[in-house]
């Protein structure tokens, strides 16, 4: 996105009124899926007809890089009544469908696709003397833009997004975002549906974790509940120097009652992640799923990728989806998804019975299996045991450098092909382990050193020879360079 300027783009005098250009025609000008989200805006801030912007210069259905068309950034004064300090308030437009399919059609020819149904929103509480907005969260709306237009997924209420880096690249502690519905911006209804709007919360690493390990939601209602820490708008102070839970230490016990009783609400992870099948000499490739490192991934069959979408899907009961790669391809964030659990989680697909080869779609049994992790990935292995398997549930990892997918199940897992007498079993490149629970508390104490990374040295391997599985875990660079 290009700088700031002031609001022009924006009708003054209200949607569809069209005064403020002095033209009857000035209206066409403007898409008439943004009159509704700009009327939602103008109920919020009724005193700011211009807000200032910050824009792409070349529109993104015009062949631009940047999905937003632009961030509008209106000024909240704040609340003391209520602990709510002065902020900016970050609006995005693009997301939906401002334009309709004929957008594409008028320019290229093509019927394009339809919008995403939500615009993303921001609250960055004002630094001292600020007077002017910062232009930071503009661009971080735009990676997050740009990840949904590209994996076209789209994001829910509860969502977390780990991005490993200060979201305004200073020293801050707030590294990661949480995603809920905004506090006050309401749905709207447009021609072309209804938009709904989701807030962007900064987080600390500590609070992405508790929310990978428990849910969401949960962490959302805590930071509410500390006003220096969002309060009831949820404002992103990226001064704030404690976690929740250094500010209120019994937060931690709630989080931790709720990890026991509840288990974790993460289905899957965007991985460095691979895995071989050990059954077969290497030289056997001529039937061969197995996906090796240094080896061309063979690429998933539609009915595969729908499969995997309905793993998560079905399994967490509300709008779920795969889970794919980073959002930054330059710090390599993974996006991780975190939805509403169920008891038994389902595998089962309600694809289309498209015409697909037999040998693509045939599930072959495995006798021994290796599976690769990098080290942040290999860190979630525990939660994926404790907080997903002995709770009945699945785990899926998703390879951000192909298209390798590895399930955990539990027993009595719905719809998965792994069983209990083969528990290792492959469709193409996905592969699925199913593990027992006396098993799962045998690897959890055997793994018990995955809590604390940064104490063991790479690679690190683990086996289990009576049951044939082996896991590694592998510097980043085997994972960003096959060859190497």
């Amino acid at each position: 996105m290009e700088g700031v300027r002031p609001g022009g783009g924006l009708p003054a005098s209200g949607p569809g009124s069209g005064s403020g250009s002095g033209s009857g025609s000035f209206p066409s000008l403007f898409p008439p899926g943004l009159h509704g989200i700009y009327g939602e805006c103008r109920r919020l801030y009724p005193d700011q007809p211009n807000p200032l912007q910050v824009t792409a210069i070349l529109k993104y259905w015009l062949g631009g890089p940047d999905p937003l068309d632009y961030v509008s950034m209106y000024r909240n004064l704040g609340n003391p009544a209520l602990n709510v300090p002065e902020h900016w308030h970050y609006v995005s437009f693009g997301l939906s469908d401002l334009y309709g399919d004929n957008r594409v059609h008028e320019f290229t020819g093509t019927d394009g696709p339809s919008g995403f149904g939500f615009e993303l929103t921001f609250r960055l509480k004002r630094e001292t003397g600020e007077s002017a907005p910062p232009t930071w969260p503009a661009e971080l709306m735009q990676g997050l833009a740009r990840y949904v237009f590209q994996s076209e997924n789209t994001f829910c209420s509860g969502d977390h997004v780990s991005w490993h880096s200060p979201l305004d690249n200073s020293e801050s502690r707030i590294q990661h975002m949480l995603l809920t519905e905004d506090p006050q911006m309401q749905p709207v209804q447009t021609p072309f549906g209804v938009v709904t709007f989701l807030q962007i919360v900064g987080v600390c690493t500590e609070e992405l974790h508790a929310a990978q390990q428990w849910n969401g939601q949960g962490i959302l209602e805590l930071l509410r509940t500390v006003p220096v820490a969002g309060g009831p708008w949820l404002i992103t102070d990226m001064r704030r120097g404690e976690t929740i839970f250094e500010i209120d230490p019994h937060l931690q016990e709630r989080v931790d009652k709720g990890i026991e009783t509840d288990g974790s609400n993460l289905s899957g992870v965007s991985a460095k992640c691979a895995w071989d099948d050990l059954s077969r000499p290497p030289e056997d490739d001529e039937d061969s799923r197995s996906i090796c490192i240094g080896t061309q991934p063979r690429r998933l069959s539609g009915k595969d990728t729908e499969q995997i979408r309905e793993t998560l899907r079905r399994g967490l009961e509300i709008n779920s989806k795969p889970v794919l790669p980073p959002i930054n391809a330059q710090r390599q964030n993974g996006l991780n998804l975190d939805r509403a659990p169920s008891r038994k989680d389902s595998l089962e697909s309600e694809s289309s019975a498209a015409i697909i080869p037999h040998e693509l779609i045939r599930t072959r049994q495995l006798e021994s299996v290796h599976l690769k992790f990098n080290q942040e990935s290999g860190a979630l292995i525990p939660l994926c045991l404790r907080g997903r398997l002995l709770h009945g549930r699945h785990f899926t990892y998703k390879s951000i450098t192909g298209d390798t997918a590895i399930t955990f199940v539990s027993t009595g897992v719905e719809g998965a092909f792994a069983t209990e007498e083969h528990p290792y079993a492959a469709h193409g490149p996905w592969l699925q382990i199913l593990l027992t629970e006396e098993f799962v508390e045998r690897m959890l104490e055997d793994l018990e050193d995955l809590n604390s990374p940064e104490e063991f040295k790479l690679p690190k391997e683990y086996s289990w020879p009576e049951k044939k599985l082996k896991v590694s875990i592998l510097p980043d660079a085997v994972f960003d360079n096959p060859l190497h």
